[in-house]
């Protein structure tokens, strides 16, 4: 007569395995070598590296404005602080469709999202009262601003009809530049079957610069086109 086979009886204090262990096949552990087990990040990221304006300001641009003013301390060289993209919209109040419309095209332009301004206080006037919306603004800083100051002066500025150059008399006395366009057509990132109305926008530089004339240096350094001038090339600045 054959003996029975008997099956062991687990240890005491110790479960029978199920499923597999860790890393075993079929198991429900996780492998941190597997691809099932990559970490990703949900939010997302600027391009790697600082923006090549930028780069170009610290390497080069910084050398010059020292030289030519004659600055010694290194931190009365102007640097851009914020550019600012403002819409004015008289008729936002009546015409709401128009404000969103605003909106999503300044937050394609920048690259980030506009806000809505609204109005301070009552003007009878103009029929204007309290906390209705009368603009759309978009304040940039950091890499945002250089890579808009970038594409502003590489792509947008080629594309405005009958262009002769920008003012060289727009500062305010304190070393910040403000203009305007008449349309917003000449941004490439707008559709224009998409456009509800055309509009223009005020843009203003803001710098660090205490003086025009350091402000007006600063622009020119970065390629600005000056009506009547040429503007610096910028074929050195590597991507």
């Amino acid at each position: 007569m054959s003996e029975q086979t008997k099956t062991p009886k687990p240890a005491a204090g110790k479960a029978p395995a199920k499923g597999g262990g860790k890393g075993a096949p079929g198991g429900k552990g996780k492998d941190k070598g597997g691809a099932g087990g990559a970490a990703t990040d949900p939010a997302p990221r600027i391009r790697e590296g600082a923006p090549r304006l930028h780069a170009y300001y610290q390497n080069t641009i910084r050398a010059r404005l020292a030289r030519e003013f004659g600055l010694g301390n290194p931190h009365e060289i102007p640097r851009l602080v914020k550019i600012v993209l403002n819409v004015g919209l008289g008729d936002a109040g009546k015409n709401p469709k128009q404000l969103d419309a605003v909106v999503d095209e300044l937050g394609m332009i920048s690259g980030q999202k506009a806000v809505v301004t609204r109005a301070k206080k009552a003007i009878a006037n103009f029929g204007l009262r309290a906390g209705v919306p009368v603009g759309v603004r978009v304040t940039l800083r950091g890499p945002r601003m250089y890579e808009f100051l970038d594409r502003f002066i590489s792509v947008v500025v080629p594309r405005i009809r009958d262009f002769r150059g920008l003012p060289n008399r727009s500062f305010d006395g304190r070393g910040n530049y403000t203009f305007g366009v008449k349309e917003q057509l000449i941004f490439p990132e707008i559709d224009y079957d998409k456009v509800e109305k055309i509009h223009g926008m005020d843009i203003t530089i803001v710098t660090t610069a205490r003086r025009d004339d350091l402000a007006l240096g600063l622009l020119r350094e970065f390629g600005w086109p000056f009506r009547g001038e040429t503007p610096r090339s910028l074929a050195a600045v590597t991507a």
